[in-house]
């Protein structure tokens, strides 16, 4: 018996920039409607736990293992047999998350990129291209703070954000950007929930 593929919704964007509670808002609307969901996440500190390198100094196995691992997560979280099938996974960082991560390093070390390992990277990113029903990517406000903990480049940060929408729109990936304004958040809460209210199986 063939068992229905779930509904995907990916987020990405720049570190900072609300992913994870733009996600956890849309987890609970779910749960609140019944709709069973996972969601996956904290790429970069399993990265860190793994020895490797992340921010500013990601190179290009780094952005391997994440994709990766990311992907892996999304197929982890769904098999589950003996419990109810999961109709939506909310993926903290999607696939093409990493590359603008990568891209953005080499930018700030000022490095020459190679096109063949870039290449190379974004084929294995785009074989999840198929799988994602949304794709939400934040949008950098500078005038908002970050926490207080979080000794983040500057530069760096903004260029992250640069390099993840220069991507989306040059490789023409669906995606609705999602910034600051409530509701803009409001809007991605609610069209996520509609989605899967359309889709869900009953």
């Amino acid at each position: 018996m063939t068992t229905p593929q779930p509904i995907r919704i990916g987020v990405m964007g720049t570190h900072s920039t609300g992913k994870t509670t733009l996600l956890k808002r849309i987890e609970m609307e779910l749960r609140a409607h019944g709709i069973p969901v996972a969601r996956t996440g904290q790429l970069g500190k399993r990265a860190a736990l793994a020895s490797l390198p992340k921010m500013q100094h990601h190179t290009a196995a780094s952005t391997e293992w994440i994709i990766t691992q990311g992907i892996a997560d999304e197929i982890a979280v769904t098999a589950h047999p003996n419990s109810e099938p999961i109709q939506v996974v909310l993926a903290d960082r999607a696939a093409w998350d990493a590359l603008a991560y990568f891209h953005a390093a080499e930018e700030w070390r000022q490095e020459s990129p190679n096109p063949l390992e870039r290449e190379r990277l974004r084929l294995l990113a785009s074989t999840q291209a198929s799988k994602y029903h949304l794709l939400l990517a934040t949008v950098l406000d500078p005038a908002l703070p970050v926490e207080s903990e979080n000794d983040y480049d500057l530069r760096y940060r903004s260029l992250v954000d640069h390099h993840t929408h220069t991507f989306l729109t040059a490789h023409d990936i669906p995606h609705q950007r999602v910034t600051s304004d409530p509701n803009s958040q409001a809007r991605a809460v609610e069209d996520a929930l509609q989605l899967c209210l359309n889709q869900a199986t009953p």
